[in-house]
């Protein structure tokens, strides 16, 4: 039924619906979630409930069965596309005598695999911390190694206190050496606006061709995958365009249903390109068939981190695999005659002048009192497409 590779953990997905069914597309997406993070997927057990289980949230009965599936399949991980409290996971465990981990623990397991850049792996190792510190019980003790245990513990004090010390402590360390990244980043952004350089952030669902966007309009070569939170780690080019202002463009990471805020939290840094662009273009899966509340998902990043306020251009991709390939190249606007929507096919380039034709409507050349320096990366830039 299922597939095992070599190495990986056989999970049992458990996605479970409160007053509907479930849907097929939140299936598909565990499915991806738990095979980037190197699982496979051993059974799928479904359900509906009114409402959670305060103990187990699945209810004895279906923990039951989850049981029997584990038993059935040898899987030693049960993954939850939920999030859990702290309680309800360890209950979990103890019913079914296997690890359990929720929806949130999956996603910061994944991006802790994907970091690439010192700050990444910064921003990831904080959020994993201040998540596992809200459901700490005991076996910390390997961080006391970590920072030099001798010294640190206080007459008469508990375990778990220790434990909490010093889970705060690193918290607070990596909180300042992210501090100074974002001070760094925000000096860069004070250069960009001296030299009156428009900012434009790619954002978007996770998998939504982001990255295969950014590289077709920069030549950047930026890594692009077909698999959930590919990037990481933000990056910033210039982008030409024929008669416009100078541009930048940030390729960000990928958003999702549900993001932990722990990771919102912690990646606030690289997100702020995306908070302080002048226009945010936000790539669809127009293929998906929940494009809709992949952008509403998105957009309740935006709100959380405070970009909601920025104007979007709506990119609508992969329109190679809609069928609709006449559509790419289709430019959609406003009552004002403003392009709203841009329909595109990253992957094949359709589309891709219609976009830079809206780019340079919405960001016209005012005049040509530019530095040598830039008009020479722009040539240089020109040459690359």
């Amino acid at each position: 039924m299922f597939d095992r590779h070599a190495g990986n953990d056989r999970a049992v997905l458990v996605q479970l619906a409160f007053g509907k069914a479930p849907m097929t597309d939140d299936i598909e997406e565990l499915k991806s979630l738990a095979s980037s993070a190197g699982a496979d997927t051993a059974d799928v057990i479904t359900g509906r409930r009114d409402r959670p289980d305060p103990a187990l949230y699945a209810g004895k009965g279906k923990v039951e069965e989850i049981g029997a599936a584990c038993a059935a399949q040898s899987a030693e991980l049960v993954i939850f596309n939920h999030t859990l409290s702290g309680a309800q996971e360890r209950n979990l465990e103890k019913a079914l005598s296997c690890r359990v981990i929720d929806r949130r623990s999956l996603i910061l397991d994944i991006f802790a695999m994907r970091a690439r850049s010192a700050e990444g792996k910064l921003a990831v190792e904080l959020a994993q911390l201040e998540h596992m510190s809200t459901r700490l019980v005991r076996g910390w003790s390997h961080l006391e190694r970590q920072r030099g245990g001798i010294g640190m513990r206080g007459p008469g004090e508990k375990q778990l206190e220790i434990d909490k010390s010093l889970i705060t402590l690193k918290i607070r360390a990596l909180k300042e050496r992210l501090e100074k990244v974002d001070k760094q980043r925000q000096t860069q952004r004070r250069r960009r606006e001296r030299s009156r350089t428009i900012s434009i952030a790619i954002v978007g669902y996770t998998n939504a061709g982001k990255s295969t966007l950014f590289n077709r309009l920069t030549a950047a070569g930026t890594y692009a995958a077909d698999q959930l939170f590919a990037t990481l780690d933000t990056t910033v080019r210039k982008l030409y365009v024929a008669d416009a202002q100078p541009l930048v463009v940030s390729d960000t990471v990928g958003f999702v249903r549900d993001l932990p805020h722990e990771l919102v939290d912690a990646f606030k840094a690289t997100l702020l390109e995306a908070v302080e662009a002048d226009l945010l273009l936000h790539v669809v899966d127009g293929a998906s068939d929940q494009r809709d509340q992949q952008i509403e998902a998105v957009n309740l990043v935006l709100e959380e981190i405070g970009a909601a306020e920025i104007p979007q251009l709506i990119i609508v991709n992969k329109c190679d695999l809609l069928g609709l390939g006449s559509d790419a190249g289709r430019v959609e606007t406003d009552d004002i005659g403003q392009a709203r929507r841009v329909f595109v096919s990253s992957k094949t380039g359709a589309g891709i002048p219609e976009l830079r034709a809206v780019l340079q409507a919405r960001f016209p050349r005012q005049s040509t009192d530019y530095t040598a320096g830039f008009e020479a990366s722009q040539d240089q830039a020109a040459a690359a497409q």
